[in-house]
């Protein structure tokens, strides 16, 4: 059985203990914040409750994680942890994903999440859940369960964007929100007019539910952009290997 911690005595100074005592006017409580379509005086963590996110970057930035969490009443009853940059963090991602759940805010706000960018994500998050800055501050009864994952679509896919460029040869688009870009279409001048992109959660998808791998490649493959040759296209350019 749980013995409750005695709290231990106060001391004061000897210029505090000979001070006549001072009773103070109206006490107000704390300013309210907006919470999912409410205006609540928080005074404990249990009074918190709301969906937002947070970003955070290591010490050395080699590494960005975006976390989302939805939070009722004071705990964490999802989590959503999303990174990119560094090879470890998504294991420390892993972990962050079975740890956050069932915390209150302040016990994961003091959670070794293993990698810094997680646990300045978690910061900033907090700074924002506290302050009544969540994104269903002003949302009637806030979002369900569930909400946090549906902010990756339908292919249950991070959103990425990865590109790269240089002085001498330009650039090259790797990934979009789209997709995995397969192909780049490049005009008279060798700009980039459009692009090429396998949708790649949604061929995952159906290949799970037994569809063929090159007809799944094939229907999920869409383009973005003047990418036809009667739209001015004149040269097709894979962005990895030329």
């Amino acid at each position: 059985m749980a013995t409750t911690k005695k709290r231990e005595a106060i001391s004061y100074t000897h210029e505090i203990e000979h001070m006549c005592p001072i009773l103070k006017g109206a006490y107000h409580g704390p300013a309210p914040i907006p919470q999912e379509g409410k205006w609540t005086q928080a005074k404990e963590i249990k009074d918190i409750s709301g969906l937002t996110h947070g970003c955070g970057t290591c010490a050395p930035q080699q590494g960005a994680c975006k976390l989302t969490l939805n939070i009722k009443n004071g705990i964490i009853e999802e989590a959503l942890v999303e990174t990119v940059g560094c090879s470890g963090m998504t294991h420390s991602a892993a972990m962050a994903a079975e740890i956050l759940p069932g915390k209150t805010i302040l016990e994961a706000l003091n959670t070794d999440l293993v990698c810094d960018a997680i646990n300045v994500a978690m910061r900033e998050l907090f700074l924002q859940i506290v302050y009544g800055r969540s994104q269903t501050a002003f949302s009637e009864g806030g979002l369900p369960i569930g909400a946090g994952l549906e902010d990756l679509g339908k292919g249950l896919v991070s959103m990425v964007g990865t590109q790269y460029g240089s002085k001498k040869k330009g650039a090259r688009y790797l990934q979009l929100t789209e997709g995995y870009v397969t192909r780049m279409a490049l005009d008279k001048q060798n700009q980039i007019i459009g692009y090429e992109f396998v949708n790649l959660g949604k061929v995952m998808d159906v290949i799970k539910k037994g569809e063929d791998p090159k007809k799944a490649i094939a229907d999920n493959t869409k383009t973005y952009g003047r990418f036809k040759k009667e739209d001015g296209a004149v040269k097709y350019v894979d962005p990895r290997k030329e």
